[in-house]
């Protein structure tokens, strides 16, 4: 069995986990996530942890136990403290906005470009080159920053776009004559 596997899953205070037949469903102060259960893993819930188990000796099986015991850990996680995206604009001009539910980005191109964020994901602006994005659901929130980052990537050359706050970007030597 999986290393990750084998390691039970805490449930926080405030945090309830109902095992439905084939869906474990997480409800906290930040939301609710459901997730499916593959029918080669187990769950058991006894005394406030979660346990995962194979339930045959296949190679298969033993890996989705892993899987799933993250992916509900992520989920108590997301519902009880959240998940953040921190993202940062450099180049001389570029900006962000967030208004509601809406993040408007001016990034050298000749027109704004507006993303409206999807419901359980929000986005704030602490400084107009800086932009954080939040939500319960970790694949979500990696998701859309990696959308908001595609509007315009980190060029080579001078480094400028749009990067994760922790990106390292490696400058190319341009051509010498």
């Amino acid at each position: 069995m999986s290393r990750v596997g084998k390691a039970p899953v805490a449930i926080p205070q405030g945090v309830e986990v109902a095992i439905k037949q084939d869906v474990v469903s997480v409800k906290g102060a930040l939301g609710a996530l459901s997730l499916n259960i593959n029918p080669l893993v187990s769950v058991a819930q006894a005394d406030g942890k979660l346990s995962f188990a194979a339930a045959n000796d296949s190679r298969e099986a033993d890996a989705l136990c892993g899987t799933m015991r993250q992916l509900v850990n992520n989920m108590v996680n997301g519902v009880s403290k959240g998940f953040e995206k921190k993202l940062s604009l450099v180049g001389v001009g570029y900006k962000a906005a967030a208004s509601g539910n809406k993040l408007n980005l001016a990034v050298g191109y000749s027109h704004p470009v507006d993303f409206v964020m999807p419901e359980g994901i929000t986005v704030a602006t602490p400084s107009p080159t800086e932009i954080v994005v939040k939500g319960a659901d970790r694949q979500r929130v990696g998701q859309i920053a990696s959308e908001i980052r595609a509007v315009r990537p980190p060029e080579p050359y001078k480094g400028k776009g749009i990067r994760y706050a922790d990106e390292k970007v490696v400058i190319k030597e341009t051509k010498k004559k």
